[in-house]
Parts: C-alpha cells; structure tokens; sequence
C-alpha cells in the first residue's frame, strides 16, 4: 500500500508550480524554503516513488542530471548545450520508431525517450555580436 504522506504531497506542488523540467535539486531548493525542516532524500526519495507510480515523469539526462516533467503524457525534449535547461518539442510522439528499430534489431522495445540538443534561443540571442549602429 503506498503512503500519501506530506513531504510526498509537498515534492508534487513542488514538481508541478515549477513545470520547468526540475532537477532534484532544484524541487529541493523549492521544498525547503517553506519546509526548512525536509530532508534531501525524503525529496529525492519522493520524487523517485512519484516517478515510479506514475504521477510525473523522470528524464534521464545525457551529462546532466535527471529532471522530473510534471507533464505525462510521452514527449520528447530538447536539452540546450550552453545552459543546460530542458524544453519540451512540440512534435509528435513516434509509436512507430519502436517497431523499426525492433525489425531490425530483434529487440522487445516497448518505448522510447528521445533528447534533443541544441543552443536554445536565449542563449543564442547572449552569444549574437552587438554591431555598432
């Protein structure tokens, strides 16, 4: 039977008023400022279990940390090479990637999560040179 305890309520306002593809740490940062007393690992351990039953998602990151996505339904997202933050593409899901990559492969692949990388527009707008006018 699993437990729907505060700090498990607080970690998912935490994750869901955020909707920035948080990391760990930055629904830690969030949680401890009105819940000075929570631990690290209650957030982390929380986090894990929403994950795990289903109530947000966990983004493993290439070179990064794992994010947390308030959104469930699948997506895929582009990660931006400069800043590291997480946005979501607006694009179709592929069902049929999976069925390509298991004819050819011989693999029971029954889903995929797909990372982008890229340089996000502020960042690009930062690094564009200023020209004298």
């Amino acid at each position: 039977m699993k437990r729907n305890t505060i700090q498990r309520a607080l970690v998912l306002k935490a994750v869901n008023h955020l909707r920035s593809h948080a990391t760990a740490e930055e629904v830690y940062d969030a949680v401890v400022r009105d819940h000075p007393h929570i631990s690290k690992g209650t957030v982390y351990r929380n986090l894990n279990q929403l994950a795990e039953d289903g109530e947000i998602q966990k983004l493993e990151m290439p070179d990064g940390p794992d994010c947390f996505d308030h959104r469930l339904h699948r997506h895929y997202h582009a990660k931006c090479s400069q800043c590291g933050r997480v946005f979501d593409v607006d694009m179709d899901y592929m069902t049929d990637l999976v069925r390509l990559v298991k004819d050819a492969h011989g693999f029971a692949i029954d889903g995929h999560n797909l990372v982008f990388t890229g340089v996000c527009p502020a960042c690009q707008q930062a690094t564009r040179p200023v020209l004298p006018g």
